[in-house]
């Protein structure tokens, strides 16, 4: 595991949120859930994939994912790219 982290740091393919991406996935969320309701979309679950969603814009990455239902919500709210997997 160690050498694997180590490739793929080396290959800057580790991408973490930094402290802007936190405040806008707050936003995000607040925003999502303004429309469709925190116990609807299940806070816990989703707020991963809206770290995710926005750590991925800020560097202008799609991200390929199999849940549609939840990328494309946060994908009204976000310039998010992402496609089906």
């Amino acid at each position: 595991m160690e050498r694997l982290e180590r490739e793929f740091d080396k290959a800057r393919r580790i991408l973490v949120p930094n402290l802007g991406d936190w405040a806008q996935t707050g936003k995000v969320l607040a925003r999502l859930a303004a429309k469709h309701g925190y116990e609807q979309i299940g806070r816990g679950r989703l707020t991963n994939d809206a770290l995710i969603a926005t750590s991925a814009s800020r560097v202008g990455i799609a991200v390929i994912t199999a849940n549609t239902r939840d990328f494309a919500r946060l994908a009204e709210f976000s310039s998010l790219k992402w496609s089906l997997f």
